[in-house]
């Protein structure tokens, strides 16, 4: 089932703090659901965090008592507003915002229209999201051969997203075409979203996959265990990709063991107007570092560093695999001149 669902007048996604020891159900009445829901991390990864901001919009004008349409988008702005402040660095939810405004300033009609006209937007976004990572799984699974072993960092799978996955859906869908292959997956600390969630997804797939600590990932390239890795990403920049703290460190490995590096990201992820320089890296409380689940390990008033995302320049990535097709060198070049369309 979907990750993220409108139900006629809320929305239901899982909660991916509770996972992988129980299966619980989170229903959104309005934007601020929503956005405690960001904030938190039951909600979490690029895609999904797309479809969440514009599901907060509809929610917004499903409850709207507006009595004209300019009314209405002063309330949608303001909603905009408070996701907008949820969560920095991920492009796809300020895409996911943008697109619904636009959408609702170009109608034409009356405020009941208009409202309505962004909850069909709200989940055809949704459902476009699916559709995208469908395709970048059929792309992608061009590069995953019967025996390759795989390392993937963080979670890319349909846990971020609507359904089906980025990286993961790479994965999934060379399965689905009968290749057969073992995949690596990084605990990704401070959250774990390897070790809780996409071992988890894998797990239900059916594909073998070993978990690993963060800091083993060049042993294992070292020792040829690893032959390719693939990961997703929160933001696409002109210069380098921008993922989940840790990316950086496992690109870097990997070129170093001439391992391909492979991104797996949908359109509505690529910012080119910024460079990397430009981006706000979030930075998250310090207790998801001294602490594991509620117990401390570290001692009361350490300091500490809690970037969420760390950016990998484009030298380290051998192509970016998203809904038109696999990007590799030249395509990257149009990226850094912003060409690319």
């Amino acid at each position: 089932m979907p990750t993220i669902e409108w139900r006629g007048g809320t929305v239901q996604t899982i909660d991916q703090t509770r996972l992988p020891s129980e299966e619980v159900f989170v229903t959104m009445k309005n934007c601020v659901d929503v956005a405690e829901a960001i904030k938190t991390m039951r909600i979490r990864g690029a895609p999904l965090l797309g479809a969440a901001a514009a599901f907060a919009l509809a929610l917004t004008a499903y409850n709207s008592k507006a009595m004209t349409r300019q009314q209405l988008i002063v309330e949608l702005e303001k909603a905009a507003e408070i996701i907008r402040m949820t969560r920095p660095t991920a492009v796809n939810l300020f895409w996911g915002l943008d697109r619904i405004l636009q959408k609702a300033k170009a109608c034409s009609g009356n405020v009941e229209e208009t409202a309505a006209l962004v909850v069909e937007e709200a989940n055809r976004i949704a459902e476009e999201d699916v559709e995208t990572n469908k395709l970048i799984g059929k792309h992608g699974a061009k590069l995953i051969s019967d025996g390759d072993s795989v390392l993937t960092h963080c979670n890319a799978g349909a846990l971020a997203t609507v359904d089906f996955g980025t990286a993961l859906g790479v994965l999934r869908a060379a399965w689905e075409q009968g290749k057969r292959f073992k995949v690596f997956a990084d605990e990704t600390r401070p959250l774990l979203q390897g070790a809780r969630l996409t071992v988890y997804e894998l797990k239900k797939a059916g594909i073998p996959v070993t978990l690993i600590t963060d800091s083993m990932a060049g042993y294992i390239m070292s020792r040829k265990m690893v032959n390719k890795v693939i990961v997703g990403a929160d933001r696409i920049v002109r210069d380098a990709v921008i993922n989940k703290i840790g990316t950086f460190t496992v690109a870097v490995l990997a070129k170093e063991h001439r391992i391909p590096f492979y991104v797996a990201a949908p359109k509505s992820t690529f910012d080119l107007k910024h460079s990397s320089a430009q981006v706000v890296i979030e930075e998250r409380k310090p207790e998801e570092v001294t602490h594991i689940a509620q117990h401390r390990i570290a001692p009361p008033g350490v300091n500490v560093l809690n970037p969420a995302f760390d950016i990998t320049p484009f030298k380290y990535v051998s192509a970016v695999i998203c809904e038109i097709g696999i990007l590799r060198k030249k395509s990257l070049e149009q990226f850094k001149n912003n060409r690319y369309k």
